[in-house]
């Protein structure tokens, strides 16, 4: 796995990039000013990435059909079964998927554009749960961070990391601590232990002192490793 993982909507170049309007968390600058203020790592890695901030692009079903079909498949390939599965659908915009233009298409032609058999089932499942209403996409802003995972992690196809790396690079929210993330540990133990392993509790502990802005830590973390170009391969 690549040292910095995010969804599709991460800065710079993730592995099934969007090109939509991108919004800067209003957040920002305060959290970069409390994490300064109170983690001594943080205040030497912050002034090193200038103006750089998290972005999120893009709609809700689209950044997470992007999601699935970029999971365990190059960059590459990505890409190229995402632009089949565009004009697949005919849209009228390139940079949006519609849910029901997802089910409207028979099996055959989905796998026929580079989907494995599973990743239609997935992508199904996620286009089924978005026209149902399962998930309460217009209620998310007032939902909190667990309730939200609990409806994505209920899709097939998407688990707790790829939920946490939505509401981090797509919600845009400001508390999130990934700790099933590898990149997040590697981080820590580089930047905190002199490349000694870290545990989950270990994390844990320090990922209390960021709070409540601990995605914004993350993501220095993550850009420490990757200064360039953060990206990941999984779902």
């Amino acid at each position: 796995m690549a040292a910095v993982p995010t969804l599709p909507t991460a800065p710079a170049e993730p592995d099934v990039a969007l090109e939509a309007s991108a919004f800067v968390p209003g957040y920002w600058d305060e959290a970069c000013r409390h994490l300064a203020k109170r983690d001594r790592v943080m205040k030497k890695l912050i002034p090193k990435f200038g103006d750089a901030r998290l972005q999120s692009n893009g709609d809700a079903f689209t950044t997470l059909a992007r999601s699935i079909v970029g999971q365990q498949v190059s960059t590459k390939s990505a890409q190229g079964v995402w632009r089949k599965l565009v004009a697949a659908v005919d849209g009228p915009d390139d940079e949006l998927l519609l849910p029901a233009a997802v089910l409207a298409l028979a099996t055959g032609v989905l796998k026929g554009i580079g989907l494995s058999a599973r990743k239609v089932e997935y992508l199904c499942d996620l286009a089924r749960h978005f026209s149902d209403g399962a998930v309460h996409v217009t209620q998310w802003h007032g939902m909190d961070d667990e309730a939200i995972i609990e409806e994505l992690v209920a899709i097939r196809g998407i688990g707790r990391w790829t939920a946490e790396m939505f509401l981090i690079f797509h919600l845009l929210r400001p508390n999130v601590l990934p700790l099933d993330d590898p990149g997040l540990l590697r981080g820590i133990s580089e930047n905190y232990f002199s490349g000694e392993p870290v545990s989950r509790a270990e994390a844990r502990e320090l990922g209390d002192g960021w709070a409540p802005y601990r995605s914004v830590a993350t993501w220095y973390l993550w850009r420490s490793l990757d200064p360039v170009s953060p990206m990941t391969a999984e779902g």
